[in-house]
């Protein structure tokens, strides 16, 4: 582009070039309208959370409508965009449960994905975290438990070491430690399943950089089964 046809996009900035508006949520999707200079492309449809996965696709229709693009491809495009593997991926979305699945592991994009998740569902929201490497841990505990601390409900798994032998001290615990809610605890893998199909949550995200990614079968299928029992 020349300087002539450069053009300014925001989250909602109506003084930018291209900016989205009259945002809502419906069955946990965002809904929402671009504009793009005197042009309005409606009813766009994201089912990625994240206010920043809205900005992003701001970003995404601008380059497609400035392409030429035709409107109702833009559309079902954004419609039918999952995002990327692990990143705000669904393992169950209907009327019972919800399991959704990030490979979030430090605190800021733990924070984003717990504001994300509450833009969507006003549930109980349950998470489940699986801290990465006994110095990430050691050295962020604090800001960890902070960024937890914005959940109804956490679930710590034991630290997963990957590539460290264990520092003296650290564990998981000096997460929970310094988190301030009250709904909070370590439980090993078995205990997580069998405690996943006793308590039945609602809304539950599993986060983590390790091999917590291994239960989401196991987790989806208790969830699966209770439906099917009720």
């Amino acid at each position: 582009m020349t300087a002539d046809n450069h053009l300014r996009y925001s989250r909602f900035d109506s003084t930018a070039d291209v900016y989205a508006f009259n945002l809502s949520v419906d069955k946990g999707s965002y809904v929402f309208n671009i504009q793009f200079k005197d042009q309005v492309i409606s009813e766009l449809r994201l089912s990625i959370g994240g206010l920043h996965n809205v900005e992003n696709m701001v970003a995404a229709v601008a380059v497609a409508t400035y392409l030429g693009i035709k409107e109702d491809k833009i559309r079902a495009a954004v419609a039918d965009f999952k995002g990327v593997k692990r990143r705000f991926e669904y393992y169950l979305k209907d009327d019972a449960h919800i399991l959704i699945d990030d490979y979030a592991h430090h605190p800021e994009e733990i924070a984003a994905l717990i504001e994300g998740v509450r833009s969507l569902y006003p549930k109980k929201l349950t998470v489940v975290f699986q801290p990465h490497l006994y110095s990430r841990t050691n050295d962020l505990a604090k800001q960890f438990a902070q960024a937890l601390d914005k959940a109804d409900e956490v679930i710590l798994l034991p630290i997963y070491p990957a590539r460290e032998l264990p520092i003296e001290g650290v564990s998981s615990e000096l997460i929970l430690n310094g988190m301030h809610l009250e709904q909070k605890r370590i439980l090993e893998k078995d205990a997580l399943l069998s405690t996943i199909e006793k308590e039945n949550p609602e809304l539950l995200v599993l986060c983590g950089a390790g091999d917590i990614a291994e239960l989401l079968k196991p987790v989806q299928h208790i969830l699966e089964q209770k439906v099917n029992i009720n």
